[in-house]
Formats: C-alpha cells, structure tokens, sequence
C-alpha cells in the first residue's frame, strides 16, 4: 500500500530514496555475494595496511644500514624488499578485482531495479511527457546508476584505509618522534608527541582550506551533469524529428534546441574547471609539502643526535601517510561530489516513479461527484 508520509520524506532527500531502494542488494538472493564481498575487501585493505606499516619499518632499518655502511644488512633487507614488494602487489591485484566485482553487481542490480521501475505500468510513457530533469529517465538509468555504485565502493574502501593507516602510523609517529622541547619567549616547555600534533594540524589546515574553496563543487557537478542529459536528450529528439520527414522549419527549431543545450554544457564544464583549478591548489601543493613538511619536523633531533638517518626516513615516510589518510576528502572530494550528484539524481528518478504510482493509486471520482464538481 501506497504510504503518503515516507513519500513526502523521500521527496525532502533524493538521496535517502536512491538509499532506499539500492539497499536491498545486500537482502534477497544477492545477500551472500554483497557480504561476502565486503568481507574480502575488509581483509584484503588490513593486510595492506600491515604490508605498509612492514614497509616503513624496512624504510628505518635499510637508512639505517646505509648510514653504518653495512653492507650486509643492506643486502637481507634488498631481498625483503622484493618480498613485501610482492605481497603488497598481489594484495592490490585482489584488492581491484574485489571492487570491481562489486561495483559490476551492484551496478546489475540497481540499473534492473530502475528499468523495471521505468516500464512498469507504462511508467516511462509518463516521465516522457514531464518537464524538466525527469524527462532523461534513459541518461539516468545508464549515467548516473554506473556513477551512484561504483564510486561508493572505491569511496568506502579508500574511507576504511585511511583510518587505519592514520591509526597506525600516527602511533609510528609518536614512538619514533618522541617529544621537543621548545624555548620561546623565554619560556620553556615540552610538547609530546610533537609529530603526531603536527601532522593533525597540517591536515585540518589542507583539509579546511579545501572545503573552502570548493565548497560550491557539489552544486556546479550536479548541474553540469544535468546539462549533459538535456543534450543528449535534445539530440534523441532531434533525430526522431528528422525520421519523421520535418518541413525545413521545424528541423531549424530542433537544430536550436540542440545548440542551445551544448551551449549549456559547455558553459557548465567551464565552471567546473574554474572548480578544479581551486581545488587543484590545495591539493597540488599539499603533495608536494608534504613529504618536504616531515623531513624538517626531524630535522632538531637529527641534528641533536637523538634521531638515526633511518628514523628520520621512517618518521618523514609516516607523516606522508598520515597526511594521505587525514586528507583523503581532499582526494576524493570530486569524485565524491560527482557521486552525491549522480546519487542524487536517480533518487529523483525514482522519485518520479513514485508520484505516478500514487496518481495511479489515487481512486477515480465517482459519478456524483463528478456533478457535484462541474454543477
């Protein structure tokens, strides 16, 4: 039965409706391949995340025999080297063949869902006749349903990774950078953990500084993405029209409409770009900072003769990937805008579908009633 109140609450949040609906491929038939896939990602990212803490620890140990010119120790850690290297890469092969299967079935199930939705009682008939974003069910259903499941997956993944390479190496940070002592104005004091509370301010400054400025990505991606489907919309119609033996008139209107949309696109892609190129400076600069910002965080205790070549090494590589987990939004934050957008839209779709089965729901007037209206 048709429930008013969650149809209204569905219309507030498009993305709470697409969520509604592309849940349930973890439910049914498809529930042991979605669990069993998440199951194998969580695993195959924790040993990932043990073959790169592995990894920074043979960074120490190798500086380490370079700077005793140990020729020896450099050698057994060279053939580490090929081992973990090794593991680390089919780790990553597993690890592309997990998302990709799940993006694959995800993808299967929810593009069913809507094209089983859009020619349910003649639905797509209705959606044809709308105005608007609703009228490009069929961009929809392709476009946007392969963008609303395959960035969640490699969004999750990657969400999941970072915090468990900021656990780790942060506590890789605190133990081989100890604490500095620091005179200023006079006055002496100790700060613990100083690389740990330099990595997390270097973070919230990169990251902060990003949700500034691009702050209206989401909106401009949305509606870039809107312009494409009205182009190819525009398009479709002008080659049905063009079938249909169209006086020269009627085919010039259509060609207009047709420029009109790609004059659309291609003022919507140039205020994407002016997006990117803001967002661009942020993360740009913080690759190249980064690994520069943990070499001279060591710098006082190399020089004091507290910290060994291989620490530093050690320390610098461990910032870098505390960096790279505190600013993994700013990574992703495109494609994450690109997903909401994408996300967004098929909610509306559905939406949609969800208006014209109320309509049909909705009984027909009954005779007196009729008189009564038009009396």
């Amino acid at each position: 039965m048709f429930d008013a109140s969650l149809l209204l609450a569905a219309r507030r949040q498009p993305l709470r409706r697409f969520w509604r609906s592309a849940r349930h491929f973890w439910q049914g038939p498809t529930a042991r391949l979605a669990w069993g896939l998440i199951a194998a990602l969580v695993v195959i990212t924790v040993l990932q995340i043990l073959v790169q803490y592995r990894l920074n620890v043979w960074n120490r140990d190798f500086f380490n025999a370079l700077e005793f010119r140990n020729g020896a120790e450099i050698w057994h850690q060279t053939h580490l080297l090929a081992l973990f290297a090794a593991v680390s890469i089919g780790l990553a092969v597993t690890a592309v063949w997990g998302r990709m299967t799940f993006q694959r079935a995800w993808r299967e199930w929810v593009s069913r869902h809507l094209i089983d939705s859009w020619l349910e009682d003649g639905r797509y008939l209705h959606i044809e006749l709308g105005n608007g974003e609703h009228q490009n069910a069929e961009y929809r259903i392709t476009e946007d349903a392969r963008l609303a499941t395959d960035a969640p997956i490699d969004l999750v993944v990657g969400l999941l990774s970072s915090v468990l390479t900021a656990g780790t190496f942060v506590f890789v940070l605190w133990h081989v950078g100890g604490a500095l002592d620091v005179s200023l104005l006079g006055t002496d004091f100790t700060i613990p953990g100083y690389l740990v509370v330099a990595a997390v301010a270097y973070a919230l400054l990169t990251t902060g500084t990003l949700m500034i400025v691009g702050r209206h990505m989401i909106g401009v991606i949305e509606s870039k993405n809107q312009a494409e489907a009205e182009l190819k919309y525009a398009v479709a119609h002008l080659r049905e029209r063009a079938t249909r033996r169209m006086s020269p008139g009627d085919l010039e209107g259509a060609t207009s409409e047709v420029g009109s949309a790609l004059g659309d696109v291609v003022r919507e892609w140039r205020r994407l770009a002016w997006q990117y190129m803001r967002t661009t400076y942020v993360s740009h600069g913080n690759t190249l900072l980064a690994p520069l910002v943990g070499l001279i965080l060591c710098v006082p205790h190399y020089v004091q003769g507290t910290m060994l070549l291989g620490d530093v090494t050690q320390a610098a590589a461990a910032f870098v990937a505390v960096q790279g987990a505190f600013n993994w939004l700013i990574d992703n934050f495109p494609r994450l805008a690109e997903c909401l957008s994408s996300a967004n839209r098929v909610g509306n779709l559905l939406l949609a579908f969800d208006r014209i089965g109320s309509a049909d729901a909705e009984p027909a007037p009954t005779a007196d009633c009729t008189r009564v209206a038009t009396s």
